[in-house]
């Protein structure tokens, strides 16, 4: 099967009756008319697609005011890609290293004193650092790439109102840094049907294990509510359709080239479900933390800007 037979016929299942969503088609994502060029917000949420990484967040960061709206000058950042796995970029698995790179570009650029990034890792940290060209983007770009396999550098927090996650140990960079910037990849899981911004504060606690032994979506949401980000990135440039997290070939990943930015934690996952393919109600922790009242699920209610470059 070519790549446009695939568009095609690809729907997943759980969607709801009578609609009819593919990956990776906008209308999924916002109904209605794309705003005219120069169309000023302020905006809930921006989408972007048809573009290179670096020139779609360049676009998609100006659209919500220029990074200088998320950090100020002589502030420390943590950018929190997904590092997790010991793959390629072209297998989708990670955040692609270009656009990594280019937030944290933007990041010196609006005064930011040190901009950090770390990824409690499922495969080898030393080598999925390296092999998802991560580590280099880093380097390249002036940040700080920091390991976070120990346990000492965590620091045990509670979790208000968590209904299966009282308390969780949480890396201290994301305690002591001014902002932070969560920057996931879109793809399967097979556990979640998706993994988008929510699920990507999983590497930036220590025992995951915990998560997935007790109630997965659950934990996700509960923890949502603890620490949201100041700004969501999500990349779906490459998106691994199947066999998630980690997938097992090129032959898993579609090229989409989009890109999805927001504040609000729950939106950027409810259009990311979309974008995938699905309604965000059948993705059980962006229901729950819509229902917990964490954000809304629903786009027809925030103000959107869909950018087609």
């Amino acid at each position: 099967m070519d790549r446009r037979e695939f568009f095609k016929k690809s729907i997943l299942t759980g969607v709801a009756a009578g609609a009819a969503m593919t990956f990776g088609d906008f209308r999924n994502v916002f109904a209605g008319k794309i705003p005219p060029s120069g169309t000023p917000g302020p905006f809930d949420l921006v989408a972007v697609k048809d573009g290179e990484p670096v020139q779609m967040f360049d676009k998609a960061i100006e659209s919500l005011g220029g990074m200088k709206n998320f950090v100020k000058k002589n502030q420390t950042v943590v950018v929190k890609p997904n590092i997790g796995w010991d793959t390629s970029p072209q297998r989708g698995a990670n955040t692609n290293p270009d656009l990594v790179k280019r937030i944290i570009e933007q990041c010196y650029s609006a005064g930011a004193k040190t901009v950090y990034v770390f990824d409690n890792t499922c495969d080898n940290w030393n080598k999925c650092y390296e092999n998802s060209g991560i580590r280099k983007a880093v380097k390249d770009a002036g940040g700080k790439i920091v390991p976070a396999n120990s346990e000492s550098n965590y620091q045990e927090v509670d979790v208000k109102n968590g209904k299966k996650l009282k308390k969780v140990k949480i890396h201290e960079l994301i305690l002591s840094s001014d902002v932070f910037i969560n920057v996931p990849v879109l793809k399967n899981h097979g556990s979640t049907v998706i993994t988008a911004a929510m699920k990507n504060n999983m590497g930036i606690v220590w025992d995951r294990g915990f998560w997935h032994r007790t109630d997965l979506n659950q934990c996700i949401a509960d923890f949502a509510g603890y620490r949201k980000p100041d700004l969501n990135v999500v990349d779906a440039y490459r998106v691994m359709t199947k066999r998630g997290p980690r997938g097992v070939s090129e032959e898993d990943v579609i090229l989409m080239k989009s890109l999805l930015l927001s504040k609000e934690i729950v939106a950027v996952d409810a259009a990311a479900a979309r974008l995938f393919g699905t309604e965000p109600a059948n993705v059980s922790y962006i229901r729950l933390a819509h229902e917990a009242g964490l954000g809304v699920m629903d786009l027809t209610k925030l103000s959107i800007n869909r950018i087609k470059m």
